[in-house]
């Protein structure tokens, strides 16, 4: 069976083309190189020993995403390709409605032309905005705080619509929490471009001496320490719930949440990393960021009933595999 995977060179995209690799799935590659560099293509032969067919496209470009479907056969998607930095949203809302609500029309146009019809798509916990944790899936959407997730409502809305216009159509909507972590082997892992939005690879860069201090937005919310709480999940769980639904697609649209459980404030998880790595994490704390909240985490009951899927990787194994990444990534980029 051949898989189109968008956004696949990214930190999550990656991940699971591995995974699907080393399953004996066929792997077909989209991505524009906009927050991914193309070396991730080469360790994902190396780790695998498989090489996928890349195209160097944007999914927003309906000409050239036909061609990939026209000459590869796909049997099904997974979509990650997307902006997705909840902050730069709130500076950039029209990038971020054009480039993933357009995207992923035009990725289910050509999906309808060629008739496929089994779609994952990667959603986000920003979906819910503010509400009580634990969170499940049935609770009401209608305050998402950003323009990055108010884009992934959007989708999952259009997603919910086509499905009931197409009787043939199978999808999952995995709203996930906080990924972090990377490949045992140190070869990928999270590795944006620029100064990093996300909160462990710009931890990782501190510890590494490329910036000077890690900035902690906010410590005056109502948690443990003051600083954020979050669900985090290593990388490896996640792709590994990818395949999972990806398998257990049924008729309609289906929405799963992928998180650990259970929340870890940002202070947390830099104690965690202090800890397992033994290097020191200096930081600062600075005024809350726009859009974010102060407590989210998952109940993911659904997922292990359902798909039978359960995260494996605790937050030593996320902070452990991430380091080891920064420094691997030193060498062989």
């Amino acid at each position: 069976m051949k898989i189109l995977i968008t956004g696949g060179l990214g930190f999550i995209g990656s991940h699971t083309a591995v995974e699907l690799l080393q399953q004996g799935y066929d792997v077909v590659i989209v991505d524009n190189l906009s927050n991914s560099k193309i070396s991730v293509l080469d360790k994902i032969q190396i780790i695998t020993g498989k090489n996928p067919v890349f195209y160097n496209i944007d999914i927003c470009n309906i000409e050239l995403l036909e061609k990939v479907f026209h000459e590869t056969k796909i049997d099904g998607v997974l979509h990650f390709a997307g902006l997705k930095a909840v902050g730069e949203s709130v500076e950039k809302p029209l990038e971020y409605y054009f480039n993933n609500v357009v995207g992923t029309l035009v990725l289910l146009k050509c999906c309808k032309k060629y008739n496929v019809n089994k779609f994952v798509f990667s959603s986000s916990a920003a979906v819910y905005g503010d509400q009580e944790s634990p969170i499940r899936e049935d609770v009401e959407i209608n305050n998402t705080l950003n323009p990055y997730g108010e884009t992934k409502v959007m989708i999952e809305r259009i997603l919910e619509d086509y499905s009931k216009s197409n009787p043939m159509f199978k999808g999952a909507i995995l709203r996930y929490f906080n990924p972090i972590g990377a490949h045992e082997s140190g070869l990928i892992g999270e590795d944006p471009n620029g100064i990093p939005n996300n909160l462990m690879p710009y931890i990782t860069k501190v510890a590494k001496g490329e910036l000077p201090h890690l900035n902690i937005f906010g410590n005056d919310y109502n948690t443990i320490d003051g600083t954020g709480v979050r669900d985090y999940i290593h990388i490896y769980d996640l792709s590994k719930g990818h395949i999972l639904a990806f398998e257990k697609l049924n008729e309609g649209v289906e929405i799963f949440n992928l998180g650990s459980g259970k929340g870890s404030s940002v202070l947390q998880l830099v104690n965690a990393f202090i800890k397992e790595n033994k290097i020191d994490i200096p930081y600062e704390v600075v005024p809350r960021r726009a859009g974010d909240v102060a407590v989210t985490f998952a109940d993911v009951t659904k997922a292990k009933i359902i798909l039978g899927w359960s995260p494996q990787k605790s937050i030593s194994d996320m902070v452990r595999d991430s380091w080891k990444y920064e420094r691997e990534n030193k060498i062989t980029n």
